[in-house]
């Protein structure tokens, strides 16, 4: 009998960077849909409380602290997960950080932070996993993007240069991991309020600004990836790899508020 689309029964995700914003919304949405979820990130306390939130959904979980610069503390994250259930089969990787800076105010130490955390961590989880997945000839690995993967903003470059990258590292990715089973896809938040960017919703001018061009006209929600990261993750997208799927509202449409002419 086939199994449902869309069911993760009996899959096993990790989700690197995973305990807090849009990643801990993505891991419990996995954990809905039926997988055993690993949330891994820097801070045990955010650790613990996404295994429990997730346990709490009757899947199993572990509590393993990693982080995405540390290439020893991902490779130990991906022993404890094969040692507890055997197998991988979806990465998302989440991590990533932020900055708003105008480019000639940008040091290179803060380009450099942003590049290794949020493109380089991305691969080093890739290369570790990736691995074990090709063995095993299945994977779903989910790269993180942004709108900023296929649109500049001002005050955003080094943000923007590390999401082109991860766009054109998943295309890289599936090219090269296909033959072993493993689909590479990158899901592309648009503009959603997190913990990481609190900071830019503080400009009320500029949250109309943005929601003036967003044809749905707000923000996005975390529940707002659900569906995304479950249909990337499952044999739904089967025949779906190097590919980015924007969940934005709609702004890459390029949209604006024009005025209606009245009578």
């Amino acid at each position: 009998m086939r199994q449902p689309l869309f069911d993760l029964s009996g899959r096993v995700a990790v989700v690197a960077g995973g305990t807090t914003g849009l990643g801990r919304a993505m891991a419990l949405g996995l954990a809905a849909a039926g997988a055993d979820v690993v949330s891994s990130a820097r801070r045990p306390q955010e650790v613990e409380k996404a295994a429990a939130e997730i346990e709490a959904l009757g899947r199993r979980s572990l509590r393993v602290v990693s982080d995405v610069l540390d290439r020893p503390s991902i490779q130990a994250l991906h022993d404890a997960v094969i040692k507890a259930f055997g197998k991988v089969d979806i990465l998302v990787n989440a991590a990533g950080i932020t900055l708003k800076s105008a480019v000639l105010e940008t040091t290179e130490a803060e380009w450099s932070r942003i590049i290794a955390t949020n493109l380089t961590g991305t691969l080093r989880a890739c290369q570790i996993f990736g691995a074990t997945m090709a063995r095993a000839g299945y994977g779903r690995i989910i790269n993180i993007g942004s709108v900023t993967s296929v649109f500049g903003y001002a005050g955003l470059a080094p943000y923007c240069a590390s999401r082109g990258g991860v766009k054109q590292l998943t295309m890289s990715l599936a090219d090269d991991w296909g033959p072993h089973g493993i689909t590479v896809n990158c899901l592309a938040p648009g503009w959603f309020k997190t913990q990481q960017n609190a900071v830019l919703y503080e400009d009320k001018e500029w949250v109309q600004y943005l929601c003036d061009r967003i044809p749905l006209k707000r923000p996005g929600q975390p529940l707002d990836l659900d569906g995304a990261v479950v249909f990337l993750a499952s044999d739904a997208s089967a025949y779906i790899t190097g590919q980015t799927l924007l969940v934005d509202g709609g702004i890459t449409t390029g949209s604006t508020r024009a005025a209606v002419a009245r009578k």
